[in-house]
């Protein structure tokens, strides 16, 4: 029996979160040695970068659990479509605009879209179960 096109979709993003989760990390991991990096550790460059590495692998597990509630609960249509959709904007744009925020303080203002996403998401199946 073929899987679910959305199960499918939502395992390769869980893994494809997973990876950049991954190399994240290695690229910060190189400089997170010197202490006064981004102005030390406690200072909100260092703990915007670290929550946008960190995100990766959060947002990629409640990709996971979307393929498995989606495989064992499918979620009427068009609702699993709108909460496939809303999940992959979270987990592609959490990670972006914490890196962004680092950067310049001003991109904060968008977290609301990751947010909003991940949000739609959870409605969705919450709603639909």
């Amino acid at each position: 029996m073929p899987a679910d096109p959305i199960v499918t979709t939502m395992i390769k993003t869980g893994w494809a979160g997973m990876l950049l989760g991954v190399i994240s990390g290695a690229v910060i991991g190189l400089c997170f040695h010197r202490e006064e990096w981004m102005g030390g550790y406690g200072s909100y460059r260092r703990r915007l970068t670290r929550l946008g590495h960190i995100s990766f692998f959060g947002l990629a597990f409640v990709n996971f659990c979307f393929a498995f509630t989606q495989s064992q609960l499918p979620l009427r249509s068009p609702w699993g479509t709108v909460a496939m959709v809303g999940l992959i904007v979270g987990a592609a744009t959490m990670p972006a605009i914490c890196f962004l925020s680092a950067w310049r303080k001003p991109f904060r203002h968008l977290f609301f879209i990751p947010v909003s996403g991940v949000l739609t998401g959870i409605v969705c199946e919450l709603l639909n179960l």
